[in-house]
């Protein structure tokens, strides 16, 4: 499996700009409305710390790459286009907006910081990135509040049962978000408003909302143009608010992340992406050399441009997954080589899980697992944890 970052953003924020450094596609960039139309999707990675060195083995992974004992493992990211105001009564690119992000595990909200956009993307000073975090964040609760509302209507409207009722319409309501009638059921006695839809109010339905899109649709804020003063002022006040306790908030330059990867591929730098410095190996000019020097000091005391991290941060801290490897407790035994694979899994993943994913004939066939490191058996709910390399003993 492959999981799929949504980027979301109001317009001319920087949001193409970071999926170009991100993926080094060629997606159309520009300060104005709806530079991307349609859902674009390209390859980006996130680093994993090789398991292979502590095996005395050299990977050869089947996808991604390896670089210095840092692997770099594909996932999919999507520039999601439509994000104004009022989308979820179908302004701007509306429903369809609505659809694409509901193709995504989780979102990373592209904000400029800066405040030289306001909420329709046009260029402005002084703009509050907080109307930004909200107007997305209300988009996406009254999203999820329409569809809550048919589920009531639809419990509603067909027979009065007991409890228990409520959660199986809204589970089969909401199955698209992907939460199930267990996870409703938690969030309803959670907010302690008991199993009568009827007995609601408006504000106990919004926060019901609420909550099961913060489950499904977690959020991260990719806090872009943060080499710019202005950027950082709104940082420090910000990110200190406890009301975005909620949130996950990563300091991002997309331009300097893009000019780097650019400069790398034409030689001229020495660049990892994810590192907090580079080197230049490159005959430059001098206007090339005080723009790289600019870029170095803001990765100095930012630790790098943020790209890599957001990536990163949405995947492993805000979504909890856990990267595990294929391994034989025996050695090396593929002529293909070892450590190809390297797999990305939700959180709580079990043996069972990892075979699965591996492949449906190795699930159904499942034995046990060993674990490479201590050579112990592991039983088939034997929960995973990162960076864990197991081998899967089947039938066959």
């Amino acid at each position: 499996m492959s999981y799929r970052i949504g980027l979301v953003g109001k317009p001319s924020v920087g949001k193409s700009t970071l999926f170009n450094a991100a993926t080094m596609n060629d997606v159309p960039e520009g300060a104005y409305p709806f530079t991307t139309i349609d859902p674009t999707v390209g390859e980006a990675y996130v680093r994993v710390e090789c398991a292979a060195p502590e095996f005395e083995e050299s990977c050869t992974p089947s996808v991604g790459y390896c670089d210095d004992g840092t692997r770099f493992v594909p996932v999919k990211l999507v520039d999601v286009a439509g994000l104004i105001p009022g989308a979820h009564e179908g302004k701007g690119l509306g429903n369809q907006f609505l659809s694409d992000l509901n193709e995504t595990d989780v979102l990373v909200h592209v904000v400029d910081f800066s405040g030289e956009t306001d909420l329709e993307g046009e260029a402005t000073e002084g703009h509050d990135p907080r109307e930004d975090i909200a107007f997305l964040e209300n988009e996406l609760d009254m999203w999820y509040l329409d569809v809550l509302t048919k589920g009531i209507e639809r419990h509603l409207g067909g027979y009065h049962g007991g409890e228990g009722d409520v959660e199986k319409a809204l589970a089969e309501q909401m199955d698209a978000f992907g939460i199930v009638e267990e996870e409703i059921k938690q969030v309803i006695l959670g907010h302690g408003i008991g199993f009568d839809p009827e007995e609601w109010d408006d504000d106990e339905r919004e926060e019901l909302a609420r909550e099961i899109r913060k489950r499904t649709k977690p959020v991260v804020i990719a806090a872009n143009k943060m080499d710019t003063p202005a950027a950082q002022t709104n940082w420090e006040e910000i990110t200190s608010e406890e009301r975005y306790d909620h949130l996950d908030f990563v300091s991002v330059s997309a331009h300097a992340e893009k000019s780097l990867k650019t400069a790398a591929e034409a030689g001229v730098v020495d660049y990892t992406p994810g590192e907090a410095a580079f080197d230049i190996v490159g005959d430059i000019s001098g206007e090339q050399e005080r723009g790289l020097e600019q870029i170095r000091k803001f990765m100095e005391a930012f630790d790098g441009t943020g790209v890599q991290d957001v990536l990163e941060t949405a995947l492993f801290d805000t979504l909890d997954c856990v990267a595990v490897f294929p391994g034989s407790a025996n050695g090396s035994t593929d002529e293909k080589g070892v450590f190809r694979d390297c797999f990305v899994l939700p959180e709580h993943s079990t043996v069972e899980d990892f075979a699965y994913t591996l492949h449906s004939d190795i699930g159904e066939g499942l034995l046990h697992g060993l674990d490479c490191r201590s050579g112990r058996q592991v039983g088939s709910d034997h929960k995973l944890e990162d960076r864990d390399v197991v081998e899967i003993i089947t039938t066959g």
